[in-house]
């Protein structure tokens, strides 16, 4: 009996740690922040219901990242939808950090809503790996895709998002006379 209290408290822990983290890759999978807030508020339930199911109290962040993927893939089948929708009006608070830096923060922004404009299995690989911190190897686990795959999504990224942000900047300087 000690182990499963023990195993719930965990979980609640994790859910209450890792809510915010959980939230911005559930924006990341559906593109619509009140989206995220359902796939969210599945997970955290999903997760407390099946506490028992936990073995090991180490990275329970990724369990729970793994319980909202499940959850969305779920959503999409029982929709028969394969794209995830348009990004909402979404808190910038919760998109940024805030600071005294305010072009880093408008930039990171900029950047946001250009990787909410890639295709779904972009997105979400950069929210892993960029956003959240987890390793290549990680992530891959977490999508149940091989590590190459990380990697070439990742590149591919890369290269759609120096290509905007560059045609960006040349609309920038060209209209401030630069």
């Amino acid at each position: 009996m000690r182990a499963e209290i023990t195993s719930e408290q965990a979980v609640r822990d994790a859910v209450q740690t890792h809510s915010k983290r959980v939230w911005r890759f559930a924006l990341a999978l559906s593109g619509a922040s009140d989206v995220a807030d359902d796939l969210l508020q599945a997970t955290c339930l999903r997760a407390l219901e099946r506490h028992h199911q936990v073995t090991s109290h180490n990275r329970l962040d990724s369990w729970l990242m793994t319980i909202c993927r499940s959850i969305w893939l779920n959503e999409l089948r029982s929709r028969s939808v394969r794209r995830a929708q348009a990004l909402s009006v979404t808190p910038e608070a919760d998109l940024v950090a805030t600071g005294p830096d305010t072009e880093t923060n408008i930039f990171a922004a900029e950047v946001f809503t250009q990787v909410m404009q890639l295709p779904e299995a972009q997105r979400e690989t950069v929210m892993l790996v960029f956003v959240e911190g987890y390793s290549y190897r990680e992530a891959a686990a977490l999508l149940e895709v091989p590590i190459g795959t990380i990697m070439s999504r990742l590149s591919n990224t890369r290269q759609k998002l120096k290509t905007v942000m560059q045609v960006d900047a040349a609309d920038t300087a060209r209209r401030s006379g630069k």
